[in-house]
């Protein structure tokens, strides 16, 4: 007789087996649950009535007031791609910056920080700073290993800083598995974690980020200035209080939409999807101040949005739809159990538990895509860790959002990589930006350390706004 932990792990290397020969993702996790569901019950470890709950998951995810949030903040992002704040940031700031050695570079940083927090999709951010900041960066000489590699690290900042799509869908599903571990230690009113939560945790991490990234670019322009050079002066620029006024035109609109989105989840006055509807509000409105009133504004910008935000939001979907029969299966196979026992009887308690399941998401970055991670790998580990003694579920949610980031990134299969290689200037090989995001790789490393070592970088916050 075959045990179903057998079966459970045997799922497992199906899925991934399949991920690397390129079959699609959804239909990936729904024909590999349904092939072992089957086998289950013809062996006797699994009865296929439990696939009956599957429905009564579907209409959750499809009416979760959680998940609304996703297509609005998807709607943002795309939107914000059509109201050029990218080109006036990065002209802007270029020149604040730009005679300084390593200015440049330091711009960029700033602006991707800002697209960041005002897209939330890495590839879109990616695909808008790789036309536009390349092709200046190797304008002015700068190195082109540190040219790809700045645009790549500061692109998928998207992963981290809120309201990153990443940890929208992160926050429901460890609000789940942190219900989930507490229902399974016998406490029957369990505390709740948020999507609030998560971007509260993030927000101090992802700036403690940005400055070492920041401090890396600085140490590289003063120790070897012929790599980032600074841009010559121009005549025409304006100066003083007309570089003032400038400045000061091209950051209200973005930084107005972010501390709106921000600051009302953060202060309490809407949920995140609230504020999401008010974020791809104000981005219709930036994209309106480009309107030029021949009447072709809805052909030419609205629709296009649209139509990449419903392909967005379905893929999205798809993939959690065929995720929870992936969960359900697996649950019946025994093996949220199998892992539960594997990770307590792990050397180093609960330490080396988190090491493991860590090292297991930074791995499989390499074969499976962040959303795939999120909606297969975690409703599977987090309900373990998380009953274990010491484990904070936003602590937790916060370093795997950070490794995941990591993953987009690190060579050879990170999506961030091949984003940028399309829109790329053709000088720029791939061995430049694989070996130019190196040390932004370390640099996230190192400040995944930092958390596991400082966990308040990410709790001090949300337990400041929220209590608990």
């Amino acid at each position: 007789m075959i045990l179903p932990e057998v079966l459970a792990v045997a799922m497992v290397g199906a899925m991934c087996g399949l991920l690397l020969a390129g079959y699609p993702v959804a239909l990936t996790l729904a024909g590999v649950s349904l092939m072992f569901g089957f086998a289950g019950d013809a062996f006797g470890v699994m009865s296929l009535s439990l696939l009956g709950a599957l429905p009564q998951r579907i209409f959750g995810i499809m009416t979760n007031d959680v998940l609304l949030a996703i297509p609005l903040f998807v709607f943002m992002g795309v939107m914000l791609e059509r109201s050029r704040v990218a080109e006036d940031l990065l002209e802007t700031m270029g020149r604040l910056f730009g005679s300084l050695t390593g200015g440049l570079a330091i711009a960029v940083t700033i602006v991707g920080v800002l697209l960041a927090a005002a897209k939330g999709i890495v590839g879109a951010t990616t695909v808008t700073m790789g036309l536009i900041v390349l092709p200046t960066m190797l304008r002015y000489g700068y190195d082109k290993r540190l040219a790809a590699g700045t645009v790549a690290a500061t692109a998928t900042l998207a992963q981290i800083f809120p309201p990153a799509t990443v940890l929208v869908l992160l926050g429901d599903q460890m609000g789940n598995a942190y219900q989930a571990a507490q229902l399974a230690q016998g406490n029957f009113a369990p505390r709740s974690v948020t999507v609030s939560d998560l971007f509260a945790g993030a927000i101090v991490p992802a700036g403690t980020l940005v400055a070492l990234y920041l401090l890396f670019l600085i140490a590289v322009a003063f120790f070897f200035p012929k790599t980032s050079p600074a841009m010559p002066p121009d005549p025409q620029a304006p100066r003083g209080f007309a570089m003032a006024r400038r400045l000061l035109a091209a950051l209200v609109a973005p930084i107005g939409l972010i501390v709106a989105v921000l600051g009302s989840i953060l202060g309490g006055l809407a949920t995140p999807t609230e504020s999401a509807a008010i974020g791809a509000f104000g981005a219709i409105l930036l994209a309106l101040r480009r309107f030029d009133g021949d009447g072709g504004w809805i052909r030419t910008v609205l629709v296009p949005v649209l139509h990449r935000t419903t392909q967005v939001t379905s893929m999205i979907f798809l993939i959690l739809i065929g995720a929870t029969l992936f969960s359900l299966v697996f649950r019946g196979l025994g093996g949220d159990d199998m892992v539960h026992h594997a990770l307590s009887d792990l050397p180093g308690g609960t330490a080396g538990a988190v090491l493991a399941v860590m090292l297991a998401v930074f791995f499989l970055g390499f074969v499976m895509d962040a959303f795939e991670i999120i909606f297969v790998v975690v409703p599977i580990v987090a309900p373990a860790l998380l009953q274990m003694p010491g484990v904070d579920p936003v602590w937790l949610a916060v370093m795997l959002a950070m490794n995941l980031q990591t993953s987009y990134m690190h060579p050879p299969l990170g999506p961030t990589l091949f984003f940028l290689r399309g829109v790329a200037p053709p000088e720029i090989t791939t061995a430049h930006i694989y070996v130019g995001v190196i040390p932004f790789i370390v640099i996230q490393l190192a400040m995944l350390a930092v958390l596991w070592f400082v966990p308040a970088l990410a709790t001090w916050l949300p337990q400041s706004l929220y209590g608990g």
